[in-house]
């Protein structure tokens, strides 16, 4: 009767080992991370009773998590994406939405400052115009300083996302860290804790949200967790704690990598951070935030250099040749706080040609002998010969001692959108006028008419500015030119192909032949008579000519960018294009990703998660059981109290 009462024992406990299970399943069900749990049974073996083999009851031998690795870490790999897609999605779109306004866009305020020009330019002699033009031009600068500044509070905002993601991985890792211990400490070769498993892989979900990991197996039941290339977060139960400083060559620039116990910071390169949101905001951060806030620039800077280049050119109502209309636009020059104490070496750049500048960031990098600039949008190296120089439109100029590996970024274009100004305020001193003057005597007896002439940057050179009229007289005989300036050679360009006449030479004449000497340059066509006469001199009654004012209000359709390519409006229409066009694609991308971690989740949850209408069929089959077991042990009682009445 005894092996009857243990046997039915075995199965009431075996029952009510497997409705505590299923009970905690239940209760569980919405337990994020949870992981179903199934009681195994199994038989407790036989006995020999002469006429064969009789079984003695069932044991639970585990109780069994189902968990599949594969699942779980190809869900955790579409999580890692989907984090990544929305985090990239959700800053783009800001920059999505500052650049495409139509009314607080950058293209309204570029159109009204040049119908500005093109107003002053009809009026050249009105000062409502010229004060017009000002204030446009402030109008202008303003919008350009106001969405670069926007940009500023988005990559403020990043940096400060950074910051608290990095405490936020700190803080998983040392968790992971603490409950690997833990699991270790209470695995048998039996039986692991299940629900600090399930916790333990939940703050793996978790950690990999914010970072894109691998997690390898480790020791006694631990996992080993690293990022990037390899880079360990936890060993076993020793996490890696990373930190965040200012990057060494820009302040505003927030870097990640690891603190030592001695205080020493090493940076990681942003390309080991893939996937989860941190890896959405290197990407965003290292792309179209750079990109967007370096091409403001580009055109604020083509624009600056472009229209000062044209403005210096002509003259103003005083009679004085032209100033900088806009501020010089300053490269900001990054000193990296690695370079050896014993330098003294400085580095200034300042954009000077706006046709050749590039919205690339630039590493001026010293070897020891001499100074390099390498592109970082392609990589490309050039070395310095001398200094000042000119590199890819912006002027280089070192000065100080320079040491060995001493480093310097510069962003030519990065805070050219802050940084531009207008410097004129008195509205007598915008140039409009051209500084020469042409004619031809009106006692001519030939047809020959002379150009109206203009000048180029050579003009500026000293000694090259008209201080007096120069007549030129043509020669039947030797069909030329003379009375040029003194000293000035003289270039005659036919269909193309120029040809230079020294200083004091007659010029040949060629009907509609382009003459220049020291940046003057103009036209005669026609044909002229012996001792016909021509004049070109300095401008001095400009205060009603507008022909450099012409000029100027052509830059706005002149390809004056990137190499003469493109104009300031379709550059700027291609920097929207561009955040448009990855706006657009991570939100496709987004959606792309939410359907494949769904997917996962389902192919995850079909092994892991729990059916509730499955928990209670298993309610019901443990409880005939218990209720089964509970009846054998009662008829082993009966049975035994009738044996006892027996003896009685």
């Amino acid at each position: 009767m005894s092996s009857l009462l243990s046997i039915g024992k075995s199965g009431l406990l075996a029952a009510q080992v497997g409705l505590s299970t299923t009970g905690n399943n239940i209760t569980n069900a919405n337990t994020a991370g949870y992981n179903r749990q199934v009681a195994i049974q199994g038989d407790t073996g036989t006995q020999y009773q002469g006429f064969g083999y009789v079984g003695t009851g069932t044991e639970i031998q585990a109780v069994r998590r189902y968990y599949d690795n594969f699942l779980a870490t190809s869900l955790r790999s579409a999580e890692a994406n989907q984090a990544s897609l929305d985090a990239y999605s959700g800053q783009i779109s800001q920059i999505d939405n500052l650049l495409a306004d139509p009314t607080a866009g950058l293209s309204p305020a570029l159109q009204d400052f040049f119908s500005g020009v093109q107003d002053a330019t009809a009026n050249p002699a009105s000062a409502a115009a010229r004060q017009s033009l000002l204030s446009n031009a402030q109008s202008l600068a303003s919008r350009f300083q106001d969405m670069s500044a926007k940009l500023t509070e988005i990559s403020a905002g990043v940096n400060s996302t950074i910051t608290s993601s990095v405490n936020e991985i700190n803080s998983y890792a040392t968790q992971i860290a603490a409950i690997n211990n833990t699991i270790a400490g209470l695995t048998t070769d039996q039986a692991a804790p299940n629900d600090l498993l399930d916790k333990r892989d939940q703050m793996l979900t978790e950690l990999n949200k914010l970072v894109k990991i691998n997690v390898t197996p480790g020791d006694n039941n631990m996992l080993n967790v690293q990022f990037g290339t390899g880079q360990p977060l936890v060993v076993g139960n020793q996490p890696f704690q990373l930190a965040t400083a200012s990057s060494p060559t820009d302040v505003s620039r927030v870097t990640i990598g690891y603190q030592s116990s001695n205080g020493n910071f090493s940076a990681l390169p942003d390309s080991v951070f893939t996937g989860g949101q941190m890896g959405g905001l290197m990407e965003f951060r290292n792309g179209a935030l750079d990109k967007a806030q370096n091409a403001l620039g580009q055109v604020a800077a083509s624009l600056a250099t472009a229209f000062n280049a044209q403005h210096v050119l002509g003259q103003d109502q005083n009679g004085d040749l032209g100033t900088n209309f806009f501020n010089p636009i300053q490269a900001y020059v990054g000193t990296s706080t690695r370079n050896s104490p014993a330098s003294t070496a400085e580095v200034t750049a300042v954009v000077t040609d706006g046709s050749a500048l590039t919205a690339s960031d630039y590493s001026v990098d010293y070897d020891g002998t001499n100074y390099n600039v390498t592109r970082k949008s392609d990589g490309k190296v050039t070395a310095v010969t001398g200094s000042p120089q000119e590199i890819d439109g912006v002027t280089y100029t070192f000065s100080g001692t320079p040491q060995a590996k001493d480093n310097f970024l510069v962003r030519p274009t990065y805070n050219a959108a802050t940084s531009l100004s207008v410097a004129i305020t008195d509205t007598t001193k915008i140039a409009l006028a051209a500084p020469i003057a042409t004619s031809a005597a009106t006692a001519n007896a030939g047809n020959a008419k002379i150009t109206a002439g203009s000048v180029d940057k050579n003009y500026l050179t000293a000694g090259n500015a008209l201080t007096a009229p120069s007549t030129l007289t043509f020669d039947k005989a030797s069909g030329t030119l003379s009375g040029f300036p003194a000293g000035q050679d003289v270039t005659v360009t036919v269909n193309g192909t120029p040809t230079v006449y020294p200083a004091g030479t007659p010029v040949l004449y060629t009907d509609g032949a382009s003459i220049s000497f020291g940046g003057v340059n103009f036209a005669i066509s026609g044909t002229p008579v012996d001792k016909d006469t021509f004049t070109v001199g300095p401008n001095t009654s400009g205060v009603g000519d507008s022909r450099n004012g012409a000029l100027l209000a052509g830059l706005q359709t002149k390809n004056v960018m990137n190499n003469g390519t493109a104009t300031f409006q379709t550059s700027y229409a291609q920097m929207v294009n561009f955040v448009g066009t990855k706006a657009r694609e991570a939100q496709i991308s987004s959606t792309s990703a939410d359907a494949s971690v769904k997917q996962a989740t389902a192919a995850q949850q079909s092994v892991s998660g729990v059916n509730l209408d499955e928990e209670a069929a298993n309610l019901l089959r443990y409880q005939q059981a218990y209720q089964a077991s509970g009846k054998v042990m009662q008829v082993a009682s009966q049975l035994f109290d009738t044996l006892l009445s027996i003896g009685n």
